[in-house]
Parts: structure tokens; sequence; C-alpha cells
């Protein structure tokens, strides 16, 4: 499990985490929700070590293989949807860029879209590259911040169904403002 004990995060004088007390269960959902501005990134910043808390502890976390969705899709914008899902995997096999291939079309990507930049991607379209690069990494704990904004109904609706199929047995936090969203994740809901 990791628990979060007596966590706070302040910056300059404003604090964004005062004394939060959590558990996420191991390989369960925990559904994290709040308005704007409640800390729910900045939780997910101290979760993956992104930065470091002002007081409190995060226990068992450590040794844990992490992968995230962040709010902004952080990719390699030069590099094609494969490429860019292949850096979490190591060395490239036929295997491999098959399986990539497949899974980016199984979150409705056209062939075409699969081998062209990212830059030229649309929003919607960068958004599910880096939720299947995130799917594909090998982990044990998973935070996904907003991952399914951008995305039209439809698309939303497969790329959930594509997510939910994936999380099982990880330990997952994932992070929204949507209610459907998060009635759509069986699991612990917590509110910030």
């Amino acid at each position: 499990m990791v628990r979060i004990s007596h966590l706070s995060k302040s910056f300059g004088d404003n604090a964004v985490i005062r004394d939060l007390t959590l558990t996420l269960p191991d390989g369960g959902v925990t559904v994290l929700v709040g308005p704007s501005g409640s800390g729910k990134t900045t939780l997910a910043n101290l979760l993956l070590g992104l930065l470091p808390p002002d007081g409190g502890a995060i226990e068992g976390i450590a040794g844990k293989r992490l992968a995230a969705v962040f709010q902004e899709d952080r990719l390699c914008e030069q590099m094609s949807a494969t490429g860019n899902v292949r850096l979490v995997l190591g060395t490239p096999t036929t295997a491999a860029a098959a399986g990539i291939r497949r899974e980016l079309l199984a979150v409705g990507l056209d062939e075409e879209s699969v081998t062209k930049p990212v830059s030229q991607l649309s929003g919607g379209q960068r958004r599910r590259v880096a939720i299947v690069r995130a799917m594909m990494a090998t982990s044990d704990f998973l935070c996904l911040d907003e991952p399914f904004k951008g995305l039209d109904e439809a698309t939303k609706e497969r790329t959930m169904t594509y997510v939910s199929e994936r999380i099982v047995g990880k330990t997952v936090l994932l992070i929204t403002h949507d209610p459907a969203e998060a009635a759509r994740f069986e699991g612990t809901r917590v509110s910030l």
C-alpha cells in the first residue's frame, strides 16, 4: 500500500496540501476529485517524486515502477506516435512494434497518425498517444492526471474502456474533475 501521512506542501505563502493522510490500496484505483487549486496535481507530483514535501511522509512507493499521464502530453514532438511509445519499452523488437501499433489503433488512431510526427497530430490524438505510452510502460503505480481531457464523448468512452482493461492489478491514482469519469472507475473516491 502507498501510505500518505500528514503530508503538506506550500508554494510561498500558499499552503496547497495541509496535513493530508491517505492510503492508496495495492492493485486498486483511487479516484481523486476536487476543484481547481485543491492540490490534486501537487499530490500527483509529490507521489511521483517530482516535488519534495514540506512535511509528512509517503511510504510504499519507493522501489515501485512508476508511469504517468500528465495534464500536458509531454511527448517528443518530432517523433512519431509509435516512437513516443517505444521510448518506454527499451529495446524495440518487431513484435513490440506490432504491439505498439495495435495499441494505438485500439484507441482510435488511424494508420497515418501512427507514423507521422506527433507535432502534426490533433490534441485528442496526442492525448491518446500519451495514454498508450503510460499503459504500455512496465509499472506498478500509475498516476493519471485528467487523462481524458480534450477528448470528444465517443473517443473518451473508447479510451476509458481501453484504460480500464489495462489497469487491472495496478495501483492507480486517477485525478479528474468529471463525475462521470470518477463513476466509471470503481475504487476509493477521495475529495480534496
